[in-house]
């Protein structure tokens, strides 16, 4: 995987973990679990990068899940599967736009009969106008919000009517929900709403014994990431560890939550940026 640019000790926080290449076991056996933007977008590197929402599904299956990918282009729905399959895994694909209400609906309908049941939910859609607070219009604010946040709380809304005890929810945000470095107000805001509702999601969870968690990457080296700072090329060597982060390395952090090793983790915001956002950062 390419984690350039680095600093020259930059391996020095690279593991198997770090490139998804850990053996396999069986922390998610017999769960099904729905992840909502589990494609990847297009990148034109001939050996791009997995994203987040690929690497949590693959990671899931290679731990024991039955995974139904989501995503709103067919083929990047089928092509995690394809992956996930071709290692031994369970994995269906699904397809829906979740900016559409009723197609959110169908779309948990669809998942919980392809599963047989649902009892794990990650939310990974999220969409950034990259707009800067005087040239930001209505329309675009009101689309974040839509895909960002109005998405998030029907498909929790929704699960948690037919999840049983037991069942998980993690909703991945950014570290934009704590700061304003990117000066992206739809995004930050949007991205800081995703925090607020995972706990208003477990609070509404906890008596039916669900829990919701948020998760928060950092600057990560995924296709989308390097979208965002393809025009500055010191970024990953101003970060802790002298890297960037992996998609693997947040699919690491949502086992972990999404799994009843987190039994007694709920309302939590579990930030994953090699300590950035602590002020931890290379000069």
């Amino acid at each position: 995987m390419n984690l350039a640019p680095t600093a020259p000790d930059a391996s020095r926080s690279v593991h198997p973990e770090t490139l998804g290449r850990a053996p396999a076991g069986q922390r998610l056996a017999s769960r099904r679990i729905l992840v909502v933007g589990a494609g990847q977008r297009p990148s034109p590197e001939p050996e791009p990068p997995i994203g987040n929402g690929r690497a949590m599904a693959v990671l899931f299956a290679r731990e024991g899940a039955h995974v139904a990918c989501l995503d709103v282009v067919p083929a990047a729905a089928a092509a995690t599967c394809a992956i996930i399959q071709a290692e031994g895994g369970r994995a269906v694909p699904l397809v829906a736009d979740v900016i559409d209400p009723e197609a959110i609906g169908r779309a948990l309908v669809e998942a919980e009969n392809a599963l047989g049941a649902l009892d794990g939910l990650v939310l990974n859609v999220g969409i950034s106008p990259r707009q800067q607070m005087d040239a930001l219009t209505v329309p675009d604010w009101d689309r974040t919000f839509d895909v960002n946040v109005r998405s998030n709380m029907i498909f929790a809304q929704q699960a948690l009517r037919v999840m049983a005890p037991g069942g998980a929810i993690v909703v991945i945000s950014s570290l934009a929900s704590q700061r304003a470095a990117s000066r992206n107000p739809a995004y930050e805001a949007s991205k800081a709403a995703q925090v607020a509702l995972a706990r208003s999601i477990a609070r509404a969870g906890e008596p039916r014994g669900i829990r919701c968690n948020s998760l928060a990457p950092g600057l990560m080296d995924t296709p989308m990431g390097r979208d965002a700072s393809r025009n500055r090329a010191s970024r990953a060597a101003q970060v802790p560890f002298g890297r960037q982060g992996t998609g693997w390395e947040v699919a690491y952090a949502a086992l972990f939550l999404i799994s009843h090793e987190a039994s007694y983790v709920n309302g939590h915001c579990l930030l994953v940026d090699g300590g950035l956002g602590a002020g931890i950062s290379r000069d």
